[in-house]
Order: structure tokens, then sequence, then C-alpha cells
């Protein structure tokens, strides 16, 4: 066979191209020998104490997913699970506001819940898992919130052990909702599940027909769900927005997230002077409607108080039970005509619609990364659960380097 000169020097020209090609190619995908035997988790072992466990990573099945976690935000379920375990679930894997990278999937795992591209390498949060429950849906506009489904974070120990977010390693099992998120940053992907509180808590108020981009708003409590909730109205156009807490760095950071306004309780004494001063605030005039983010009865029992005739509230500060508000029906819902809408949680719909959110929020300056104000690794997690008890900072995150 007669070769030209030519014809060789374009053979060796594509050998070497080959070879450098493969000197840049990854030897095999994240799921190939990168994977440990063991995760660590961290166990509620007992009242205000974790432990650091070892266990076996399990085979994975056709439809789950095993995800290295990157991070996870510290919610006050998980506190109050931390400090009195009201859900009887010691021993538990707490961490519900988790994300990270997935490592390896079942046969059968293509696309995510919302029907994207999944595979190894990409960036996922979860939000359920489902029940046996037609009402728990992506699309149902007479949808129902995730109070009739499992979460991961708050599932009771089993053989998997890999249940939350608080480990090195979750295993995701077929039938739980799972979303691809690989253009959101860390930070961002943290704030999802908080976030997704506020979407649903705001989508709620506008169901009263009240809530419009001229409203004047109040919103009561500065903690992490309070603060996204300024943001959340913010990036959707409000523009006269007052925050109630009784903290002046928090009163601060309301203004950073979009807060006109500010007014700190504790300067005021009794009901009708707070109420006055945020009458002043919004320029004599009493809010068009209001948000209830803090677990307090004596807070629920004011807030009608910076309501207008007409007005409408949003009471979504009660996850768990924080006890009875004493209010009086007569002056404050029927003489008012007070609108008033509970919320809890979220939906599917109002978690995808989140992703946006962020993006949102991004796009118009908020700082949203900002509410992270405390990050530790998952050895210290008891020491974050403190510190979150003792309200120093904002948003608590563990994080895996």
């Amino acid at each position: 066979m007669d070769i030209k000169s030519t014809d060789i020097e374009k053979i060796v020209r594509q050998v070497l191209q080959n070879i450098g090609n493969d000197a840049l190619a990854p030897k095999c995908s994240a799921s190939c020998g990168k994977i440990p035997e063991k995760s660590r988790v961290a166990m509620l072992t007992g009242l205000e104490h974790f432990d650091i466990e070892e266990h076996p990573i399990p085979e994975l099945g056709d439809d789950d997913i095993l995800v290295k976690v990157e991070g996870c935000g510290v919610c006050g379920t998980d506190a109050h699970e931390f400090k009195r375990d009201p859900f009887s679930l010691i021993p538990v894997v707490l961490g519900h506001e988790g994300t990270g990278e997935v490592v390896k999937v079942g046969k059968n795992v293509k696309k995510d819940s919302a029907g994207k591209p999944l595979g190894v390498g990409d960036k996922v949060v979860t939000c359920m898992i489902f029940k046996d429950n037609p009402d728990i849906t992506m699309f149902d506009l007479n949808k129902q919130n995730v109070g009739g489904a499992d979460v991961y974070g708050l599932l009771p120990d089993d053989d998997k052990k890999l249940n939350g977010w608080f480990a090195d390693y979750i295993l995701v099992r077929g039938g739980s909702t799972i979303f691809n998120v690989s253009d959101l940053d860390l930070d961002s992907r943290i704030l999802i599940e908080p976030c997704a509180v506020l979407i649903h808590a705001v989508e709620r108020a506008k169901t009263t027909g009240i809530l419009r981009f001229n409203s004047r708003v109040v919103v009561q409590g500065c903690g992490p769900i309070g603060l996204i909730c300024i943001a959340v109205l913010r990036a959707m156009g409000t523009e006269n927005i007052v925050a109630v807490d009784g903290e002046a760095k928090r009163l601060e950071f309301a203004k950073l997230m979009g807060a006109n306004e500010t007014v700190n309780f504790k300067e005021h004494k009794g009901i009708e002077a707070l109420s006055g001063a945020v009458k002043d605030a919004f320029g004599g005039y009493l809010a068009d409607f209001a948000f209830q983010c803090t677990g307090s009865p004596i807070a629920h029992a004011n807030i009608y108080k910076f309501i207008r005739n007409g007005g409408g509230l949003c009471e979504l500060g009660f996850f768990i039970n924080g006890g009875d508000a004493t209010i009086n029906p007569h002056f404050d819902i029927c003489s008012k005509e007070i609108t008033t809408v509970g919320s809890w949680v979220y939906t599917l719909r109002d978690y995808v619609t989140t992703f946006d959110f962020l993006k949102r929020a991004k796009a118009i300056g908020l700082p949203m990364e900002k509410l992270i104000t405390h990050k530790y690794p998952l050895e210290k997690i008891n020491e974050a659960l403190e510190t979150n008890l003792k309200m120093e900072g904002l948003k608590i995150a563990i994080v895996n380097e």
C-alpha cells in the first residue's frame, strides 16, 4: 500500500491530537472510583446533641440518586427538634434545606421532576417524597401544600440512614421530587427552601385581591423568614414596605432587602404607641396588607392594629403550635372587615417558582447571600444549632468543603 508522506503527516497529527484530548478528558465520571464506602451523618441522638456517625452507602435502586452534600441551611424546625423533639423523631438525621451534586444515578433516572435533564455532575435540591395523595401535584391549580408528604431531614431513622442533608451523602429514593438547579450558586441553592415558604405566602396573600404594586405593606418579624418576605415583595414590585422588629441589626438588614421604613417595637410602649409608629412610617396611613412572620401570639394579636379597614393579613409565623392568641373579633376582624389567609410551607409549583425569584432578586441587586451569616463544617453541627438558638445570626448553614 503506497502512503504518501503528506498522508503520513496527517495521520500523525490526528494521533497526537487524540492523545492530547485524552489527556484533558476526565478519566472517569464523578461516580467512578470517587464514592467512599461510608458516609458521615449528623445523628440527633438526644436533646441538644448530635453524634457524627458513619454508615455504609447502600446500593442504588433503579430509580435512586446518590447526592454528595455541598451545604444545608439550619431551619427553625431543626432548632425546635434539636431543643425539644416535638415531632418525636430522635434518633434522626435532620437537614431539609440542602443541596449537592449528583454522583450516581439508577438506570431509570433521566430527568428531574420538572422534566429537565438530570445526570451525574448536576446540582440538585429535593422537595418532598410522594405519598398516596393525588392532591399533591405539580400543576394542579387546586393544589395542596407539602404538609401531606414526607420531607428529607424529617424522616424517621431506618436501615438506609442517609435520610437528611446534615451528612456527606444523601440517598434520594425513587418517588421523590428532585430538581436540577445547576444554574444557581451554592448560597442561592441553600436558600431555596426558606424562600419557597415566602413565595407560597405571597401567592396566598394575592388571593385576597388586596395586595397590589402600590399597597402599603407591613412585615412583622425580621428573622430570615420576614427578611425573605420583604425581598419577595420587593422583587414583585411592591414599593412601600415597613418592617417591624425589636433588633436594630435586623431592621438595618430589612432595608437592604427592600423595606422603606422600619419600626423598633422596643422603642414604643403599648400597642397604641406601636400602631401609631407604624402609621407614621406610612405617612399617616395604616397598612393595606400585613405579613405576620413571628411565632409570637402577642405579635399576632398586635398585627390587626396595623391594618386599615378593608385591609388584608397573611399569617405565616406559626409552623408549630406557639400557643393561643387573644384578639377581639369585633374590633380586630368584623368591624374592620379584615381578609385573612393562613400560609404553611409551600407547594411543588411554589418550589419551582422560587428558582426564578432567586435569579430576579440577584438581578435587581438584593443581597440574598448576606442572609447566610454563619457557616459551619458538619463536625461542628452542635455549635451551629446553638448559634441558631441564641439568635446570634440570621441564616446558619452547614457547608461541606
